[in-house]
């Protein structure tokens, strides 16, 4: 597949955007709400492109951050799942840093964080992928950036944040979304107990779509 641009991702948040304002129909579930691309879609892709962000091939050491399982299901209006869908993820490292050149932070890099990662939904349109959680940077509440592409379509595009993050009340595209839709696009982040992986969160991606 071809690389997408960061041009190609707003141009498809925004062309969505109509479909995903109108009201809800009786009997259909609610359009996650689309988000922008933001400046750092990454320029250039990852030799080590996969669903685990928290392991870089050829880096003995793992990410640094809290790691976390992040998974659910992509959906149509109906409910119905959504299979054979990519579905990108990318997100700052630990320290708050893009693996993008318009990314000028004064703090390192994080070789062992892949930045930015892919997976295909299954027959029941789940999807899965191990990261991080999320941390803020300078201006932004913690987020994760996600694009799935439709057959046909152009990509969606949205952000994901933490539930009950105290920034998020001051975050200024995190505020644009209605309040009744909030919890469209933010997901608990929940402690496993386990030692490999610290936290579990499950979010459902509903397009704005009703195939017959």
């Amino acid at each position: 597949m071809a690389r997408l641009t960061r041009r190609r991702l707003v141009l498809g948040a925004t062309g969505l955007l109509a479909a995903y304002a109108l009201p809800s129909l009786a009997g259909l579930r609610r359009p996650t709400p689309s988000q922008p691309a933001g400046p750092f879609y990454p320029a250039e892709r990852p030799l080590d492109d996969d669903s685990d962000l928290t392991r870089v091939q050829g880096q003995e050491r793992p990410a640094e951050g809290r790691i976390s399982d992040v998974g659910g299901r992509v959906l149509d209006r109906n409910g119905r799942p959504l299979p054979d869908l990519r579905i990108e993820i990318w997100q700052c490292d630990a320290n708050g840093r893009y693996r993008h050149p318009r990314d000028i932070g004064d703090r390192p890099i994080d070789p062992g964080f892949q930045g930015l990662g892919h997976t295909v939904t299954d027959k029941q349109g789940r999807y899965r992928f191990r990261t991080i959680r999320p941390v803020p940077y300078p201006g932004r509440t913690p987020h994760i950036h996600v694009a799935v592409f439709p057959t046909g379509e152009r990509p969606f595009v949205t952000q994901l944040y933490v539930a009950g993050e105290p920034r998020n009340g001051q975050d200024f595209l995190y505020q644009r979304v209605p309040e009744e839709q909030r919890q469209l696009v933010t997901a608990e982040f929940e402690p496993t107990g386990a030692a490999n992986v610290e936290f579990t969160a499950t979010w459902d991606i509903v397009l704005g779509i009703t195939p017959a």
